[in-house]
């Protein structure tokens, strides 16, 4: 891999044509295949066997698969409606694997049991879950209020951590516009310079995707064959489409290190290079950082802010990869994919396939021999190779919400503020 960097290296961003690779498994014939085996037995037939403690493993397995298929028919609600009837009996996994596919799915239809789980369970994850899942729902200040004065009384119980510190932070900032910093002070040449950087603007709404900019460590942007700055579209959505600090949910927010490209061996990945990206505390803060003179230790949010530009440093969600990975979030990448796009036509983020919160391009693959026809994620990956290879840092930030993905217009002017243009 270090002689694809070197030989890269010395190319020019015309290399970003696109190689012959060819996965089998994207054709139409195993497409269908395996959403058959998906609805045949992971949903259909897991979800036949009676709830039971030795049968919740079956029963969350089908979660995912609908959450994946984005499945919904009577016989699955009725499934679902049992399964809530039943909570409070099952493991913490189980009502972990449950709260995901209700936060999206199912919305504000269990109000009444998710607030009986949020008041008994000692689980500070599964507690931020169905604070969440309520708190979409909330109409009211005194609603609101309610829910973080429980939250609040939690912590006063010994209820600490970073699911919790997020959770009061989601309730606080609930229904309040985004005043973001201006992003322009990541653009500048003299940020993080030395560094590779990998930066991904998105929507507050992640069913929008974003764009991701590369730059070199010289601070300049990687640029197409136009000689415009080269922007790569990328989504951040889970399929759960929950909060980036809780394990499945959305990319977080704020800085990773990239650590390196990679070949995934997991089939919905597929064989494309991939970005492997760590959060701060999932290793050593002499890691994370690039400084060996650090400890062996899991670092600090001092530490990690002294990365942000002064801007940035009291901008509390641009620290959430930081809580994220303090808890316990792991295995963030940078891939494509080969699931097959037609689970979500009519969605806001179609043709993108959401994932279980990695960052993800746009793959197309021919459904007769499974050749890719079309990768973003090689084109991200040869700029990254271009700019001096994956060993900076990457950045997920969030610009706005306004309804729609991010275009390069939207980023144009911060690049002019910082002299990039």
């Amino acid at each position: 891999m270090r002689v694809l960097i070197i030989l890269l290296s010395f190319l020019s961003v015309n290399c970003f044509a696109q190689e012959t690779v060819i996965f089998k498994d994207a054709t139409k014939a195993k497409r269908d295949n395996l959403s058959r085996h998906l609805n045949n037995n992971t949903i259909t037939k897991n979800l036949s066997l009676l709830l039971s403690d030795s049968t919740e493993e079956n029963w969350q397995d089908a979660f995912y698969a609908i959450a994946l298929l984005q499945n919904k028919n009577p016989q699955i609600d009725r499934k679902i409606n049992m399964a809530v009837a039943d909570v409070m009996n099952r493991s913490v996994s189980f009502q972990r694997a449950l709260l995901e596919i209700l936060y999206d799915r199912y919305s504000g239809l269990y109000l009444k049991e998710i607030k009986i789980l949020l008041n008994t369970t000692a689980d500070a994850k599964l507690f931020a879950m169905c604070g969440e899942y309520l708190l979409k729902s909330v109409k009211s200040p005194a609603e609101k209020n309610e829910l973080l004065l429980l939250a609040r009384k939690k912590a006063s119980q010994g209820m600490q951590g970073p699911h919790l510190e997020q959770l009061i932070f989601s309730i606080t900032s609930s229904g309040k516009a985004m005043v973001v910093p201006s992003v322009h002070t990541l653009l500048t040449k003299n940020y993080l310079k030395g560094n590779v950087l990998l930066i991904s603007f998105q929507r507050k709404n992640r069913n929008y995707p974003g764009l991701a900019l590369v730059r070199d460590s010289s601070g300049n942007f990687i640029k197409d064959e136009s000689g415009s700055v080269l922007a790569v579209p990328q989504l951040a959505r889970s399929i759960y489409n929950l909060p980036g600090y809780i394990s499945n949910g959305n990319t977080p927010e704020g800085i990773f290190r990239m650590d390196g490209f990679d070949v995934s061996r997991l089939s919905m990945i597929g064989p494309t290079t991939n970005v492997q990206l760590t959060m701060p505390l999932e290793y050593h803060a002499h890691h994370f950082y690039r400084d060996s003179t650090l400890p062996d230790s899991i670092g600090s949010i001092q530490l990690y802010k002294k990365l942000l530009p002064k801007n940035f440093t009291n901008y509390y969600p641009i620290q959430q990869s930081f809580f994220a990975g303090k808890a316990g979030r792991t295995e963030i990448i940078a891939h494509g994919t080969t699931v097959d796009p037609a689970y979500y036509t009519g969605l806001l983020y179609h043709p993108f396939t959401p994932t279980m919160g990695c960052l993800c391009t746009i793959e197309m693959w021919s459904p007769t021999d499974g050749r890719r026809t079309k990768s973003d994620q090689q084109v991200l990956t040869s700029a990254i190779a271009v700019a001096g290879g994956p060993y900076g840092y990457a950045i997920v930030i969030n610009i706005d919400d306004a309804k729609g993905p991010v275009q390069i217009d939207d980023i144009k002017p911060y690049l002019k503020m910082a002299g990039q243009q």
